[in-house]
Protein backbone atom coordinates (compact mmCIF):
# COMPACT_ATOMS: atom_id res chain seq x y z
CA UNK A 1 0.00 0.00 0.00
CA UNK A 2 1.23 3.42 -0.92
CA UNK A 3 2.63 5.55 2.37
CA UNK A 4 0.71 8.19 0.60
CA UNK A 5 -2.72 6.75 1.67
CA UNK A 6 -5.95 6.62 -0.90
CA UNK A 7 -7.11 10.69 -0.79
CA UNK A 8 -9.20 9.98 -4.12
CA UNK A 9 -10.88 6.38 -4.82
CA UNK A 10 -10.71 8.21 -8.57
CA UNK A 11 -13.61 5.31 -9.95
CA UNK A 12 -15.94 6.05 -13.00
CA UNK A 13 -19.04 7.40 -12.68
CA UNK A 14 -18.73 8.85 -8.93
CA UNK A 15 -21.79 10.15 -7.94
CA UNK A 16 -21.09 11.64 -4.41
CA UNK A 17 -18.04 13.37 -2.85
CA UNK A 18 -18.08 13.63 0.67
CA UNK A 19 -15.12 14.98 2.77
CA UNK A 20 -13.91 11.53 3.46
CA UNK A 21 -16.33 9.32 1.54
CA UNK A 22 -16.94 9.07 -2.68
CA UNK A 23 -20.28 7.34 -3.39
CA UNK A 24 -20.93 5.18 -6.50
CA UNK A 25 -24.05 3.63 -7.70
CA UNK A 26 -24.36 0.32 -8.71
CA UNK A 27 -28.06 0.03 -9.47
CA UNK A 28 -30.98 0.77 -8.90
CA UNK A 29 -30.89 -0.64 -4.77
CA UNK A 30 -27.38 -0.38 -4.62
CA UNK A 31 -24.17 2.17 -3.59
CA UNK A 32 -20.66 1.48 -3.37
CA UNK A 33 -19.14 4.02 -0.52
CA UNK A 34 -15.75 4.08 -0.63
CA UNK A 35 -14.09 5.60 2.79
CA UNK A 36 -11.17 7.17 1.69
CA UNK A 37 -8.07 8.26 3.94
CA UNK A 38 -8.70 11.65 3.70
CA UNK A 39 -9.55 13.78 7.31
CA UNK A 40 -11.52 16.75 8.21
CA UNK A 41 -11.47 18.65 11.21
CA UNK A 42 -12.83 21.82 11.67
CA UNK A 43 -15.12 20.80 8.67
CA UNK A 44 -11.94 21.54 6.57
CA UNK A 45 -10.82 18.65 4.65
CA UNK A 46 -6.74 18.26 5.23
CA UNK A 47 -4.43 18.24 2.11
CA UNK A 48 -2.77 15.32 3.03
CA UNK A 49 -4.41 11.40 3.64
CA UNK A 50 -3.66 9.64 6.68
CA UNK A 51 -2.46 6.31 6.04
CA UNK A 52 -5.19 3.14 6.62
CA UNK A 53 -7.42 5.51 7.62
CA UNK A 54 -10.38 4.19 5.28
CA UNK A 55 -9.76 0.84 6.27
CA UNK A 56 -9.96 1.02 10.06
CA UNK A 57 -13.41 3.20 9.54
CA UNK A 58 -14.53 0.40 7.14
CA UNK A 59 -14.06 -2.28 9.39
CA UNK A 60 -14.98 -0.30 12.27
CA UNK A 61 -18.52 0.31 10.56
CA UNK A 62 -19.01 -3.49 9.80
CA UNK A 63 -18.31 -4.24 13.47
CA UNK A 64 -21.33 -2.27 14.53
CA UNK A 65 -23.61 -2.44 12.05
CA UNK A 66 -23.61 -6.11 12.76
CA UNK A 67 -23.68 -5.52 16.40
CA UNK A 68 -26.46 -2.86 16.45
CA UNK A 69 -28.70 -4.71 13.82
CA UNK A 70 -31.00 -6.42 16.81
CA UNK A 71 -31.90 -2.66 17.63
CA UNK A 72 -32.16 -1.10 14.45
CA UNK A 73 -31.85 -2.30 10.62
CA UNK A 74 -28.98 -0.38 8.64
CA UNK A 75 -27.78 -0.04 5.21
CA UNK A 76 -24.97 -2.20 5.17
CA UNK A 77 -24.47 -5.61 2.53
CA UNK A 78 -20.49 -6.02 3.28
CA UNK A 79 -17.32 -4.55 2.61
CA UNK A 80 -16.02 -5.88 -1.10
CA UNK A 81 -12.86 -7.16 0.67
CA UNK A 82 -14.99 -9.96 1.54
CA UNK A 83 -15.39 -12.82 -1.41
CA UNK A 84 -19.15 -12.85 -0.84
CA UNK A 85 -19.89 -9.35 -1.51
CA UNK A 86 -17.46 -9.15 -4.26
CA UNK A 87 -18.75 -11.72 -5.94
CA UNK A 88 -22.22 -10.21 -5.94
CA UNK A 89 -20.90 -6.72 -7.30
CA UNK A 90 -18.26 -8.85 -9.66
CA UNK A 91 -20.67 -8.31 -12.78
CA UNK A 92 -20.84 -4.45 -12.02
CA UNK A 93 -17.69 -2.55 -14.39
CA UNK A 94 -16.23 -0.45 -11.14
CA UNK A 95 -15.53 -4.23 -9.72
CA UNK A 96 -12.40 -3.98 -12.26
CA UNK A 97 -11.01 -1.46 -10.90
CA UNK A 98 -10.84 -2.37 -7.09
CA UNK A 99 -7.90 -3.11 -6.74
CA UNK A 100 -6.85 -4.71 -2.88
CA UNK A 101 -6.58 -1.40 -1.35
CA UNK A 102 -9.39 -0.46 -2.33
CA UNK A 103 -11.74 -3.12 -1.44
CA UNK A 104 -11.19 -3.21 1.75
CA UNK A 105 -12.04 0.45 1.90
CA UNK A 106 -15.18 -0.37 0.17
CA UNK A 107 -19.09 -1.09 1.73
CA UNK A 108 -21.73 -2.29 -0.64
CA UNK A 109 -24.77 -0.45 1.10
CA UNK A 110 -28.35 -0.30 0.60
CA UNK A 111 -29.80 2.85 -0.96
CA UNK A 112 -31.72 4.92 1.03
CA UNK A 113 -33.39 8.80 1.68
CA UNK A 114 -31.63 10.47 4.14
CA UNK A 115 -33.22 12.62 6.45
CA UNK A 116 -30.99 15.38 6.63
CA UNK A 117 -29.76 15.95 10.05
CA UNK A 118 -26.89 14.88 12.47
CA UNK A 119 -28.31 12.86 15.20
CA UNK A 120 -25.65 13.19 18.04
CA UNK A 121 -25.97 11.63 21.38
CA UNK A 122 -23.49 13.17 23.82
CA UNK A 123 -22.87 11.03 26.84
CA UNK A 124 -20.18 13.42 28.59
CA UNK A 125 -19.66 16.91 28.42
CA UNK A 126 -16.92 18.32 26.13
CA UNK A 127 -16.08 19.91 23.01
CA UNK A 128 -18.27 22.41 21.81
CA UNK A 129 -20.83 21.19 24.55
CA UNK A 130 -18.40 22.46 27.37
CA UNK A 131 -17.54 25.80 25.59
CA UNK A 132 -21.14 26.36 25.18
CA UNK A 133 -21.98 25.54 28.73
CA UNK A 134 -19.42 27.39 30.56
CA UNK A 135 -20.97 30.70 28.61
CA UNK A 136 -24.48 30.01 29.00
CA UNK A 137 -25.49 26.60 30.94
CA UNK A 138 -26.69 25.21 28.14
CA UNK A 139 -25.70 22.34 25.58
CA UNK A 140 -27.38 22.69 21.92
CA UNK A 141 -29.70 26.16 23.66
CA UNK A 142 -31.34 23.28 25.81
CA UNK A 143 -30.84 24.65 29.47
CA UNK A 144 -28.64 22.30 32.12
CA UNK A 145 -29.50 22.96 35.43
CA UNK A 146 -26.92 21.19 37.29
CA UNK A 147 -23.40 21.94 37.87
CA UNK A 148 -20.99 19.94 35.98
CA UNK A 149 -17.23 19.91 35.43
CA UNK A 150 -15.23 19.35 32.20
CA UNK A 151 -16.02 16.00 30.64
CA UNK A 152 -18.48 15.23 33.48
CA UNK A 153 -20.95 12.15 32.80
CA UNK A 154 -24.25 13.94 32.03
CA UNK A 155 -27.00 12.59 34.45
CA UNK A 156 -28.95 11.21 31.42
CA UNK A 157 -27.92 10.77 27.55
CA UNK A 158 -28.52 14.08 25.14
CA UNK A 159 -29.98 14.08 22.28
CA UNK A 160 -28.74 17.43 20.22
CA UNK A 161 -29.39 17.33 16.85
CA UNK A 162 -27.54 19.37 14.25
CA UNK A 163 -27.72 20.51 10.14
CA UNK A 164 -26.27 18.53 7.82
CA UNK A 165 -24.39 20.46 5.71
CA UNK A 166 -22.58 20.00 2.56
CA UNK A 167 -19.94 22.77 3.15
CA UNK A 168 -19.01 24.61 5.97
CA UNK A 169 -20.35 23.77 9.41
CA UNK A 170 -22.86 22.03 10.79
CA UNK A 171 -25.37 24.13 13.11
CA UNK A 172 -26.85 22.96 16.64
CA UNK A 173 -30.35 22.30 16.55
CA UNK A 174 -32.56 22.75 19.36
CA UNK A 175 -35.95 20.08 19.84
CA UNK A 176 -37.96 22.78 18.47
CA UNK A 177 -36.00 23.87 15.01
CA UNK A 178 -35.73 19.87 14.67
CA UNK A 179 -39.19 19.07 14.87
CA UNK A 180 -39.79 21.87 12.46
CA UNK A 181 -37.22 20.66 9.73
CA UNK A 182 -38.11 16.33 10.33
CA UNK A 183 -41.79 16.55 12.06
CA UNK A 184 -42.39 15.90 15.66
CA UNK A 185 -42.75 12.02 15.12
CA UNK A 186 -40.00 11.23 13.37
CA UNK A 187 -38.16 13.35 15.61
CA UNK A 188 -39.08 11.30 18.62
CA UNK A 189 -38.50 8.17 16.45
CA UNK A 190 -34.86 9.26 15.26
CA UNK A 191 -34.20 10.49 19.43
CA UNK A 192 -35.23 7.31 20.48
CA UNK A 193 -33.10 4.83 18.60
CA UNK A 194 -30.02 7.49 18.63
CA UNK A 195 -29.68 7.50 22.69
CA UNK A 196 -30.50 3.43 22.26
CA UNK A 197 -27.41 2.77 20.13
CA UNK A 198 -25.69 5.15 22.11
CA UNK A 199 -26.16 3.37 25.30
CA UNK A 200 -25.55 -0.36 23.86
CA UNK A 201 -22.16 0.97 22.09
CA UNK A 202 -21.17 2.86 25.17
CA UNK A 203 -21.72 -0.10 27.39
CA UNK A 204 -19.94 -2.39 24.90
CA UNK A 205 -16.96 -0.20 24.33
CA UNK A 206 -16.79 0.21 28.84
CA UNK A 207 -16.27 -3.32 29.13
CA UNK A 208 -13.33 -3.12 26.81
CA UNK A 209 -11.71 -0.51 28.41
CA UNK A 210 -13.16 2.88 26.40
CA UNK A 211 -15.37 5.31 27.03
CA UNK A 212 -17.90 6.49 23.97
CA UNK A 213 -17.51 10.15 25.06
CA UNK A 214 -19.91 11.22 22.07
CA UNK A 215 -21.25 10.09 18.51
CA UNK A 216 -23.31 11.12 15.90
CA UNK A 217 -25.79 9.15 13.47
CA UNK A 218 -27.21 9.38 10.49
CA UNK A 219 -30.30 7.69 9.52
CA UNK A 220 -32.54 6.96 6.36
CA UNK A 221 -35.58 5.13 5.23
CA UNK A 222 -35.33 1.77 3.18
CA UNK A 223 -38.09 0.09 1.89
CA UNK A 224 -39.97 3.01 4.44
CA UNK A 225 -38.54 1.37 7.46
CA UNK A 226 -35.81 3.37 9.74
CA UNK A 227 -32.50 2.44 9.06
CA UNK A 228 -29.07 3.42 10.27
CA UNK A 229 -26.78 4.91 7.16
CA UNK A 230 -23.11 6.03 6.15
CA UNK A 231 -21.07 5.02 9.09
CA UNK A 232 -21.46 3.87 12.42
CA UNK A 233 -19.53 4.25 15.82
CA UNK A 234 -16.02 4.99 14.23
CA UNK A 235 -13.55 7.65 15.42
CA UNK A 236 -14.09 10.25 12.54
CA UNK A 237 -18.14 10.01 13.98
CA UNK A 238 -17.11 9.38 17.53
CA UNK A 239 -14.75 10.46 20.75
CA UNK A 240 -13.50 7.68 22.67
CA UNK A 241 -11.26 8.15 25.15
CA UNK A 242 -9.62 5.81 27.47
CA UNK A 243 -10.99 4.83 30.59
CA UNK A 244 -7.69 4.25 32.11
CA UNK A 245 -7.15 8.39 31.55
CA UNK A 246 -11.04 8.86 32.63
CA UNK A 247 -10.89 11.74 35.33
CA UNK A 248 -13.79 14.42 35.40
CA UNK A 249 -12.09 17.79 35.26
CA UNK A 250 -10.27 17.46 32.07
CA UNK A 251 -10.57 15.98 28.39
CA UNK A 252 -8.79 13.19 28.45
CA UNK A 253 -6.52 12.15 25.50
CA UNK A 254 -8.68 11.43 22.59
CA UNK A 255 -8.72 8.48 20.47
CA UNK A 256 -10.02 9.72 17.41
CA UNK A 257 -9.20 13.11 15.21
CA UNK A 258 -9.55 15.65 18.57
CA UNK A 259 -5.50 14.73 18.40
CA UNK A 260 -5.33 16.49 15.19
CA UNK A 261 -7.60 19.49 16.13
CA UNK A 262 -5.76 20.25 18.81
CA UNK A 263 -3.00 20.21 17.36
CA UNK A 264 -4.28 22.76 14.48
CA UNK A 265 -5.53 24.51 17.44
CA UNK A 266 -2.05 25.57 18.09
CA UNK A 267 -1.59 26.78 14.43
CA UNK A 268 -2.16 30.28 13.29
CA UNK A 269 -5.34 29.78 11.39
CA UNK A 270 -8.79 30.79 10.80
CA UNK A 271 -9.86 27.46 10.33
CA UNK A 272 -10.53 27.68 6.62
CA UNK A 273 -8.89 26.21 3.44
CA UNK A 274 -6.01 26.13 3.15
CA UNK A 275 -5.02 24.20 5.91
CA UNK A 276 -1.71 23.99 7.71
CA UNK A 277 0.64 21.28 6.21
CA UNK A 278 0.24 18.33 8.67
CA UNK A 279 3.65 17.46 10.11
CA UNK A 280 4.85 13.76 10.34
CA UNK A 281 4.43 12.83 13.84
CA UNK A 282 0.89 14.38 14.19
CA UNK A 283 -0.15 12.54 11.03
CA UNK A 284 1.46 9.16 12.45
CA UNK A 285 -0.20 9.77 15.65
CA UNK A 286 -3.45 10.58 14.60
CA UNK A 287 -3.21 6.88 12.79
CA UNK A 288 -2.02 5.59 15.66
CA UNK A 289 -4.85 6.69 17.78
CA UNK A 290 -7.29 5.45 15.08
CA UNK A 291 -5.74 1.94 14.94
CA UNK A 292 -5.59 1.64 18.78
CA UNK A 293 -9.04 2.30 19.33
CA UNK A 294 -10.20 -0.05 16.10
CA UNK A 295 -8.21 -2.86 18.01
CA UNK A 296 -9.53 -1.88 21.54
CA UNK A 297 -13.02 -1.66 21.06
CA UNK A 298 -13.23 -4.71 18.50
CA UNK A 299 -10.33 -6.83 18.93
CA UNK A 300 -9.78 -6.51 15.07
CA UNK A 301 -6.15 -6.09 14.05
CA UNK A 302 -5.38 -4.86 10.94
Amino acid sequence: MSQKGIYNSDLPNITHRGKVRDTYELNKELLLMVITDRISAFDVVMDTAIPKKGEVLAKMSEFWFEKTEHIIPNHFIGLASDPETFEMISDFPIAESLDEDLRKRSMVVKKAKRIDIECIVRGYITGSAWSEYTKTKTVNKISIPQDLIEAEEFPEFIFTPSTKAEVGHDEPLSPDETKELIGEDLYNQVKLKSIEIYTYAHEYSKSKGMILADTKFEFGFIDNKLSLIDEALTPDSSRFWSADDYNPGKSPLPYDKQYLRNWLLTQDWNKKPPPPQMPKDVLDKTIEKYIDCLETVTGIKL
